[in-house]
């Protein structure tokens, strides 16, 4: 017999819907930015259900949540679980949500089971995985391994209010950072679910995937600076137009990225502004941001650079200035081959055959593989959706991926 315990899944349905009122929008989807007050709403619910679980909880000075059990043995390696409680403008309730709904949800149901843990377990929801707000994600966890600089606190949002500032508003304390930063050795191992934000496991007809690498995402923020008219008086060859260098340029990303078909790289413009923004003006900037991501670091820095040498073309040709910033750069991360065979090992005794895959959305796990070894469940998602109001995971299938969670938590954190 694998289990001793039960996972409640009318427990994490429940939970669940109630994350997914905060925010919530008109057409079902949630709206909830990183350091606002629907988070700070967000994080008093999730606090109040880790100590329902037995833990001690504070915010560290990045805004991560966490949760703390301590084990039996104070001289055993922690063991550390999580996800993101964040979301994209208009998103949907599982994403993020599942990992930390789960991972509170198997540390209660061993708690009420009466199994004690010899390692101390934490279970983090991360402070603004998504990065919509301050245009650069995987803040709390980069800042748990240290890669946060001084300029990453100075983005600011459409109001205006910096990164800085709005932790400062959210109560922490951004000039002691370094206190909060983890060391290698300090987390034993960092486990993660998610849904799987693709199509594959529903194809497949599987609950539950193990993930074996993650792919590593460059987010940058391009402006182009023309020249601003009078939309009526300035003929169109004498125009410096920003906004058609632009249009140029995003038209030639979609050809870049897909040049080779047998090649995972995805190229992603999802932001655009155009300055002074008026029906009549001719811009004077069109500034949009750009996702690079794949799996194999040379080839995404191949495609980012020829992307940079085709802006250079264009603003060559249209006498325009540009300018390109990186907003973020990870690379991909493989995760631990002994916790893929754990998990592979633990999948097959619970009957659920889970298929070892890749991930091609980022996650905090891949930081945290900086600092610890690392293993990710994906749980099925309904035809793949993902950051819509009309994502959709199964609570039966989320209930196996937190079955498959916590045995696994259970093979490490019992020794």
């Amino acid at each position: 017999m694998v289990t001793t315990y039960a996972i409640n899944a009318k427990r994490i349905a429940e939970h669940i819907t109630r994350l997914g009122e905060i925010g919530r929008t008109a057409d079902g989807g949630v709206h909830r930015m990183a350091l606002s007050e629907e988070d700070r709403q967000a994080q008093a619910l999730v606090t109040q259900w880790m100590e329902e679980a037995g833990m001690q909880v504070r915010l560290d000075n990045f805004g991560n949540l966490i949760g703390r059990k301590e084990g039996t043995n104070p001289n055993a390696s922690l063991v550390m679980l999580g996800s993101h409680i964040d979301s994209v403008p208009n998103g949907g309730k599982f994403d993020g949500i599942i990992g930390v709904v789960g991972a509170i949800e198997g540390v209660r149901a061993l708690q009420e089971a009466g199994i004690a843990l010899s390692h101390p377990v934490e279970v983090v929801a991360f402070c603004d995985e998504e990065g919509p707000r301050f245009n650069g994600g995987l803040f709390g966890s980069r800042g748990m391994v240290g890669r946060i600089e001084q300029k990453d606190l100075q983005h600011t949002d459409l109001g205006g209010i910096t990164r800085y500032e709005a932790l400062q508003q959210f109560g922490l304390q951004p000039d002691r950072m370094a206190e909060s930063i983890r060391k290698k050795g300090e987390v034993g191992l960092y486990l993660e679910m998610h849904i799987e934000q693709g199509p594959y496991l529903e194809a497949a007809g599987k609950a539950v995937g193990i993930v074996t690498g993650i792919a590593g995402p460059v987010w940058l923020n391009i402006r182009i600076t023309g020249e601003a008219g009078h939309a009526g008086t300035v003929p169109m060859n004498m125009r410096q137009d920003p906004m058609v260098g632009a249009a140029e340029i995003i038209h030639a990303i979609e050809g870049i990225c897909s040049a080779d078909p047998a090649a995972p790289t995805v190229g992603t413009v999802g932001r655009i502004t155009a300055k002074p923004g008026g029906a009549n003006v001719i811009p004077e900037s069109i500034e949009f941001s750009l996702d690079i991501r794949d799996t194999d670091p040379v080839r995404r820095d191949h495609v980012f650079n020829k992307v940079k040498d085709f802006i250079q073309q264009v603003c060559d040709k249209r006498k325009l200035k540009h300018d390109v910033q990186v907003m973020m750069e990870v690379p991909p991360m493989n995760c631990a081959s002994h916790v893929i065979e754990t998990m592979t090992e633990l999948s097959q005794k619970l009957s659920l055959d889970a298929p070892h895959m890749i991930s091609g959305a980022g996650h905090d796990a891949m930081l945290l593989a900086e600092i610890t070894d690392i293993g990710m469940i994906f749980v099925r998602c309904r035809k793949g959706i993902s950051h819509s109001p009309k994502e959709w995971a199964d609570t039966e299938d989320i209930a196996k991926g937190t079955q498959l969670l916590t045995e696994t938590l259970l093979r490490y954190a019992r020794a």
